[in-house]
């Protein structure tokens, strides 16, 4: 009786159907080199002909030997006449990438703000500097803001400033005012409108 193709293991290679791969696996089995060697060559010339889209320019068949390899897991033991592609190269192992292991001090600001207070505090003084440390006060408020709806001690920004930056930016809270920001409720296109009639 006959097996379905559901009962079989999958195929490697769906491409080159059942038949081929059985080939490679029967050419892995043969325990005498030479003859595994020689079989391996007749097989590679039966694919040449049956695909030669394989076959690169002056008959280059590199392309044959590695999807022979692929078929049989990798476990072909001859001698190549050409480089094979490997496990190794087919599935690389990815590099690790490099986590930043520091800690922030507060979470709701980022790690952004972080360094951006760390290179406004070391800049000398001038109009740019200030700018630039009230456009981060104010995102900081913005931001505090998110994680505290009911309103935010624009105080309390002001010293985290101030320790951020290690006492580099050190700000009155009597004198100096964040901005007040407020929710706007964003209208909803076409309501509130009366149908005409």
């Amino acid at each position: 009786m006959i097996p379905y193709n559901t009962d079989n293991s999958p195929i490697v290679l769906p491409e080159f159907g059942r038949n081929v791969e059985g080939l490679v696996k029967y050419c892995c089995s043969i325990e005498d080199p030479e003859e595994r060697t020689e079989c391996a060559y007749a097989l590679c010339d039966m694919m040449a002909n049956l695909f030669p889209e394989l076959v690169g320019e002056n008959g280059d068949r590199t392309k044959i030997w590695d999807q022979m390899n692929i078929m049989s897991g990798f476990s072909l033991n001859i001698d190549f006449p050409c480089d094979v592609i490997t496990a190794e190269k087919m599935n690389p192992t990815p590099e690790r990438i490099p986590y930043t292991a520091s800690s922030m001090r507060y979470r709701h600001y980022g790690k952004n703000i972080e360094k951006m207070i760390e290179t406004v505090a070391d800049m000398e003084p001038s109009d740019e500097k200030d700018n630039l440390i009230s456009m981060i006060a104010h995102h900081m408020k913005k931001l505090m803001l998110t994680h505290n709806k009911e309103g935010v001690d624009d105080a309390k920004i002001l010293r985290d400033l101030a320790e951020y930056s290690k006492g580099k930016i050190n700000l009155d809270p009597s004198k100096y005012l964040l901005h007040e920001f407020k929710e706007v409720d964003i209208a909803t296109p076409g309501k509130g409108k009366k149908k005409k009639k």
